[in-house]
């Protein structure tokens, strides 16, 4: 079955669900939207809404094409994304994500980002505005120094 017959079948199943499996979908990707910072695995998910861990899981990927996990996964990733951005430390947005290792989620982002967090980090840092206006700023100090000299 290609992809594209797939993702057919997964719109059409959702499209002809009931009520109660939305509110169980919608239900955990707000319970991990509101905990991704702490530790979650699929038994608290499925206790959180009284179902079956594996009930849970087919759902979840049902609805939205990957699992549980993977959802957190992109939720912490993203997260972290938006902290180093504002300048947070690498080890500090770690923990503040809910990884419980800076190795495994350094490891991690650079598989999903293509680039370490420090990495990401110093490019996001050279690319805003204030980077720009000071580099700006600076050039212009360096024109305005070299024609004094002529």
């Amino acid at each position: 079955m290609s992809h594209y017959q797939s993702e057919i079948i997964r719109i059409r199943n959702i499209c002809y669900s009931n009520k109660a499996q939305i509110e169980t979908v919608i239900g955990t990707r707000q319970y991990i939207n509101n905990n991704f910072d702490r530790e979650l695995n699929l038994n608290l998910l499925s206790r959180t809404r009284f179902t079956s861990k594996f009930h849970l899981l087919r759902l979840f990927k049902k609805y939205y094409g990957q699992t549980p996990k993977q959802y957190l996964t992109d939720k912490r990733i993203e997260k972290s994304k938006e902290l180093l951005k504002n300048g947070r430390s690498v080890s500090e947005t770690c923990f503040a994500v809910g990884f419980e290792s800076q190795s495994s989620f350094c490891t991690l982002f650079k598989k999903r980002v293509g680039l370490t967090p420090t990495e990401f980090q110093k490019e996001q840092l050279s690319q805003s505005p204030i980077h720009f206006f000071f580099d700006t700023c600076s050039l212009n100090q360096t024109l305005k120094n070299e024609s004094k000299s002529y």
